[in-house]
């Protein structure tokens, strides 16, 4: 009688930057959507002086395999070095003040841009991919981080990351940002299909104003940033409330009111 053999399929296993803030959330919860069997995360602590949204990892962790069944990892990587050896950017330097977004027109690359960031980042979850046979790597660049100046989140960048793991002669990584040519708009109405709590995210590239409510005390974001700016106008043009308050709310409620914007998670 001839033995039966059962063919063991091959996993799939994804490594994805997860940073606590709006894009990498979504990011996690589409990787669970396409079918990855292992996602395995990883969180830079690189000093940067929006730590808040480091706080906000493991929320989105908990808030996706509360729902479903799926094996998550996450390891938060010590690159403090980055602090001490790029100390031109605002986020790795308290002494630069943020950019204001309404100050930033005509700008090559902002002053929050962190040297080579990207690129370190990514070798590293290359290391780890091929560690652990994964055979792919996310990062959330979005459309709207090239047209910014970030030229680590340009699709000419990730083709050229692309060329150089080519040069791997076993083991190909495949680097993929698939919120690439998605406007932010765009971005959060995916995330909200998904169920992603944005409640639970921080995008604010300041660390947040402290403001004491009935509740005890809470980190309120400043809308003057480029990046919470950004994420506002994004809310907008989807037709959301963004769920997280602003030194600046009082004005944004009224624009929420005048392009009729409704609540979310």
């Amino acid at each position: 009688m001839k033995k039966k053999f059962q063919k063991k399929l091959k996993m799939k296993k994804l490594v994805l930057t997860l940073s606590g803030g709006m894009d990498s959330s979504v990011l996690l919860y589409m990787a669970h959507e396409k079918g990855f069997d292992e996602i395995h995360t990883i969180t830079f602590d690189y000093g940067q002086r929006h730590r808040r949204e480091l706080s906000c990892v493991m929320k989105q962790i908990v808030n996706l395999t509360d729902r479903y069944n799926i094996k998550v990892t996450n390891k938060v990587l010590d690159v403090n070095y980055i602090k001490t050896i790029a100390p031109t950017s605002s986020l790795t330097n308290k002494d630069i003040d943020n950019p204001d977004i309404s100050k930033m027109a005509g700008d090559a690359q902002p002053v929050s841009y962190v040297p080579f960031r990207n690129l370190m980042f990514l070798s590293i979850c290359s290391s780890y991919a091929e560690g652990i046979k994964a055979d792919t790597v996310w990062y959330g660049a979005a459309q709207v981080d090239s047209l910014a100046g970030y030229w680590d989140g340009s699709e000419e960048f990730v083709d050229t990351v692309n060329k150089v793991t080519d040069l791997n002669r076993e083991n190909r990584i495949n680097i993929e940002a698939p919120l690439l040519e998605m406007s932010k708009a765009d971005i959060i109405k995916e995330g909200i299909r998904l169920g992603v709590k944005f409640k639970d995210t921080w995008t604010c590239y300041s660390d947040g104003k402290v403001e004491k409510n009935g509740k005890g005390y809470h980190l309120i974001a400043d809308a003057t940033t480029p990046s919470s700016s950004m994420r506002v106008k994004g809310f907008v043009d989807a037709g959301y409330k963004d769920p997280i308050t602003y030194i600046q709310q009082d004005k944004l409620n009224k624009l929420y009111d005048e392009n009729n914007c409704r609540e979310c998670a």
